[in-house]
């Protein structure tokens, strides 16, 4: 299964995503880092990504060619990130009939009622568990 992760600015989250997932699954999933930035792939890649891409064109390229998607609520938002996630990125992943796992971290002033507020950990558990089933079939 190849999954894509995807971040920016600082790359903390997208680096925690990617050392989780690695922790997890081994050599079992190929991880691709997409970040908005050199910083935020560099950190996934040195987290364990298997392959990484900068920019506004490669995330735009990769969101069709990978099994699942993950990152924040942000990934979908343009000009979200400070900006840096840019109207075609989120137009790009959005539009893309790849399943997307959302993080609902409320940084980008959208509140999504009835989300559970929870701490990153917690949230990545269900990410665990959801490819573990795709994983396995089920």
């Amino acid at each position: 299964m190849k999954v894509a992760v995807i971040d920016g600015q600082g790359g903390g989250m997208g680096k925690y995503i990617t050392e989780r997932l690695r922790k997890e699954f081994g050599q079992d999933l190929e991880i691709i880092a997409l970040g908005t930035n050199a910083l935020a792939t560099s950190l996934m890649l040195k987290a364990g990504a298997n392959e990484g891409a900068t920019g506004e064109n490669a995330i735009c390229y990769m969101v069709d060619r990978v099994d699942l998607i993950i990152g924040s609520l942000a990934i979908v938002l343009a000009n979200s990130m400070l900006g840096e996630l840019t109207p075609r990125m989120a137009a790009a992943i959005s539009s893309s009939q790849t399943p997307k796992l959302l993080l609902p971290i409320h940084k980008s002033n959208v509140i999504i009622l009835g989300a559970v507020s929870e701490p990153i950990p917690h949230a990545m558990e269900k990410v665990v568990d959801f490819i573990r089933e795709k994983m396995e079939g089920k």
